[in-house]
């Protein structure tokens, strides 16, 4: 029985429009995942506070003043005219964490939904880190290629040369003592 995110019908295109790079990393902000786990982002933090123990460094971590400044223009904003707190974000792993520690129906499936396109994306890169090795493998040996036929080239000067000198010393008019014969 396949669990694949059933009854969520989301486009990959609006999950990939939530991820963010931040610190080299993956991750969606805490708003965002309420959004798509349908509950307050209130809600979602306080169950991450009492369940801090759960979310080591790698699957969530706060964001500095710096990096809300970033996002600022991006994300939501409170009625109070800004972000009160600092947002979390979470990693692929953080987001099934959530997840549990959520408990609801909703969540569980989102963020199935959400693995699910995270591994597309994976797969994704992945192709596109073969093609560029591959064309990476191709530049290289068109430049050992096009060294070879420029040795060849010279080889061929060397040779064309030799037989200019050849052919002016046969075409020389002979100097010396003539025998009869």
């Amino acid at each position: 029985m396949t669990f694949s995110g059933e009854n969520i019908t989301i486009p990959d295109e609006l999950v990939i429009s939530k991820i963010y790079l931040i610190r080299n990393k993956k991750v969606m902000i805490d708003s965002d995942l309420a959004e798509l786990f349908e509950v307050e982002t209130k809600v979602l933090k306080q169950a991450v506070k009492r369940n801090i123990d759960l979310f080591p460094q790698h699957f969530m971590f706060e964001l500095t003043e710096e990096e809300c400044k970033n996002l600022r223009s991006q994300t939501v904003t409170s009625s109070w005219g800004g972000q009160r707190y600092p947002h979390f974000v979470f990693s692929e792993h953080g987001v099934l964490q959530l997840a549990n520690v959520l408990r609801s129906n909703r969540a569980r499936k989102m963020s199935i939904r959400i693995i699910e396109v995270f591994i597309k994306m994976r797969e994704l890169l992945s192709t596109h880190i073969e093609i560029l090795q591959k064309l990476e493998q191709l530049e290289k040996n068109e430049i050992e290629q096009d060294k070879k036929i420029i040795l060849i080239f010279e080889y061929l000067k060397q040779l064309e040369k030799t037989k200019q000198q050849e052919l002016k010393q046969n075409s020389r008019a002979r100097i010396g003592f003539k025998q009869n014969q």
